[in-house]
């Protein structure tokens, strides 16, 4: 972004403003299917206005543990600034980073999220500055939190929460203070996938999702 706005609030204007365009050209609200940032964006932006016909939320929720949070962000900076020699040391840091996940015997799935440079290394393909410039995604959190549990607490549009079961950021206190907060909602919680349960469980990920949509389109 080239003024270096990367708040929740901006992320959710954004994600209001595709919700419209969508349903300008198509005639009809997308359901928005969000993990991690994603959904925290769709459910700012559902808050705002109603922008969607039924939300998805993947191992998100408007209060998370700081410690994930802090984790994440940690593997994020780690090697921003230097970035990779090769492909393949970026590959051996998100093995580190997700031990618990079976390596892919290629390398070439990982190049769309890199970006090779000037200098001939490879960098994350995310701005730096999401976490270290003038208005970065830890911007005004508290506040963005009760605005999240707000949104919640609106939600009328069939909404499904999908958790992995070993998250490091939503816990069961997280998913059911949720879900107190939305009554309506569905839950479904994946063992043994982790913050990425798509990567982790594609599967069982996959079919959760069709058998929501299932339901809420009849």
């Amino acid at each position: 972004m080239r003024d270096g706005a990367y708040s929740f609030a901006d992320y959710g204007a954004d994600a209001a403003s595709l919700g419209r365009d969508i349903a300008q050209r198509f005639g009809a609200k997308p359901v928005a299917i969000g993990a991690s940032l994603g959904g925290i964006a769709a459910l700012y932006a559902q808050g705002q206005e109603d922008a969607f016909s039924a939300l998805i939320l993947v191992d998100v929720t408007p209060r998370m543990d700081p410690r994930g949070v802090a984790h994440i962000q940690g593997f994020m900076r780690q090697r921003a600034a230097e970035g990779f020699a090769t492909i393949e040391e970026a590959a051996d840091a998100v093995a580190a980073y997700l031990p618990h996940r079976t390596r892919p015997p290629s390398v070439e799935g990982l190049r769309k999220n890199l970006r090779l440079q000037a200098d001939g290394r490879w960098y994350w393909h995310w701005d730096p500055r999401f976490l270290d410039g003038p208005k970065t995604i830890n911007f005004d959190w508290e506040n963005v939190s009760h605005v999240l549990e707000e949104a919640t607490r609106s939600l009328t549009i069939p909404t499904l929460l999908v958790r992995g079961g070993s998250s490091e950021l939503v816990s069961m206190d997280h998913a059911q203070a949720f879900l107190d907060l939305c009554p309506h909602a569905k839950f479904v919680d994946v063992s043994g996938a982790g913050h990425m349960v798509a990567g982790d469980k594609n599967d069982i990920f996959a079919s959760a999702i069709l058998d929501f949509l299932g339901t809420a389109q009849r």
